[in-house]
């Protein structure tokens, strides 16, 4: 039998080469991320060359308000995880599909719930938001589509959660290309009413979105239960449909600080937006690229992070804490070399790159160029405090990387991003992001050595094997 998998070929993480386990399982975690931007980015194509302006921009608020929906989830999702992995390393398969039977029934109320409020209240949380008032009509057709089409995004993100926690990561992104490929060719005939389809304006591109969701959903599903799925829930599963109380306060207890990290993310980025902001349309542009390169950038770091939480998760699971640290720098190696290599070819060709977005003229470029020559090396630290802090997440102890994070983002680099702004001029602002990265490595790599994060526990009264 090979060695990489359990009984039944069920996928394990706690066996086999560690390198070349964690490359071939970050890759379709990186393939996927990849995927997701350019679906995004061809389907602001189409709005903008079909619709116009005023399109894009009921677009973009909608799209911030899906943002916060898939933050406030992923944490959740994340936790299912970690409590998936620590039961199939431990063994402990009817435990796992203990999960999965509470995370459905959560899932599946809390989709209906959210989905519901956004279809009734779209106009009203659209206002609040201080849309455009000539973009406010579009913005509501769309933005109550995608609201409809949330069960399906809430069960796909949970299935994926699923898969990933038992060692699957190729299957989610064949669905998830499967899912893009339909939003991308179905955007412009649904849009322009190409060929027997009506034309439906910016409501054929979210339901382009709908539809490409449910295909991809629904044809995920078929397809577990046509494999015969470990972890699926069969007809003598159906008393595991319920909300077990324990495994629901880890879910949320656990997840919510990990949904939190993204918003805090987020809201260090909108704090940077209004500094930059001050110095003018070509610096907010030149700023806006930047933002865009450097999303490709961290695309390593983000997939190598979520392959080592399930792989740590597993192997703590079981016991196996030797491994668990060679998962540790075998993560942190993988990512100075992907992220490195990114960061030098963009060194290399960075005029070129960054003019790809911008116009010769003026002083964007330049601007432009400026901010990836200090910023973008500084993304193999972020590389570093991401994967680290995935590792001692998957133990269970979620609030410490918050923590960290709250403090390198919102107490380091902002108010040290205003006072270089305001003391040296806009060309030092940049310098905030290598000294708040090299500040959150060092804290999460100190907890990692010297802190108690191993002891930490996912549900409560769990045992744990000694490190």
């Amino acid at each position: 039998m090979n060695p990489s998998k359990l009984k039944g070929n069920r996928p394990s993480l706690t066996e086999g080469p560690i390198a070349k386990t964690l490359f071939l399982f970050s890759l379709p975690i990186l393939l996927g991320n990849v995927l997701q931007s350019l679906n995004g980015s061809i389907n602001a194509v189409w709005i903008g060359k079909f619709l116009g302006e005023q399109a894009l921009a009921a677009t973009s608020n909608a799209n911030i308000l899906m943002f916060l929906l898939i933050s406030s989830i992923f944490g959740i999702a994340m936790a299912a995880v970690i409590l998936i992995g620590q039961n199939l390393g431990a063994k402990r398969v009817e435990e796992a599909k203990r999960v999965v039977g509470t995370s459905v029934v959560f899932f599946a109320a809390l989709s209906i719930v959210v989905g519901g409020i956004g279809v009734i209240f779209s106009p009203a949380i659209l206002s609040w938001m201080n849309t455009p008032p000539d973009a406010m009509e579009l913005a509501v057709a769309y933005t109550r589509i995608l609201f409809a089409g949330v069960p399906f995004m809430f069960g796909y993100n949970l299935v994926m959660a699923v898969l990933r926690g038992s060692g699957d990561a190729k299957t989610p992104f064949y669905f998830l290309l499967l899912s893009a490929g339909l939003d991308v060719v179905l955007n412009p005939l649904l849009i322009q009413g190409m060929g027997p389809f009506p034309q439906m304006g910016i409501s054929g591109s979210a339901i382009a979105t709908f539809i490409a969701q449910l295909v991809s959903f629904g044809l995920l599903i078929v397809y577990l239960y046509a494999k015969k799925y470990f972890l699926r829930i069969t007809r003598n599963d159906l008393h595991l449909l319920t909300l077990n109380g324990a495994i629901l306060k880890s879910l949320i207890a656990k997840g919510l600080p990990m949904g939190i990290n993204m918003v805090v993310v987020s809201l260090s980025n909108l704090l940077l937006i209004h500094l930059v902001n001050r110095y003018g349309s070509e610096a907010s542009a030149a700023f806006g690229v930047a933002n865009q390169i450097s999303a490709y950038v961290q695309m390593p770091a983000m997939a190598i992070g979520g392959a080592v939480t399930s792989m740590a998760a597993q192997n703590i699971g079981a016991g196996n804490w030797n491994r668990v640290h060679r998962i540790t720098w075998s993560g942190v190696g993988f990512n100075i070399v992907l992220t490195g290599s990114i960061v030098i070819l963009i060194h290399l060709f960075n005029r070129e790159a960054v003019s790809l977005f911008l116009p010769p003229e003026g002083k964007a470029v330049d601007i432009g160029v400026h901010i990836n020559n200090v910023t973008l090396w500084s993304f193999i630290l972020f590389g570093i405090f991401n994967v680290v802090a995935g590792v001692v997440r998957s133990s269970g102890a979620v609030v410490v990387p918050l923590v960290f994070t709250f403090i390198a983002l919102l107490i380091v680099r902002i108010p040290l991003s205003y006072w270089l702004g305001g003391r040296y001029g806009f060309d030092s602002i940049w310098w905030s992001f290598p000294i708040s990265f090299a500040i959150a490595a060092l804290l999460n790599v100190g907890y990692y050595r010297f802190g108690k994060w191993k002891q930490a526990k996912m549900l409560d009264g769990q045992t744990k094997k000694p490190a």
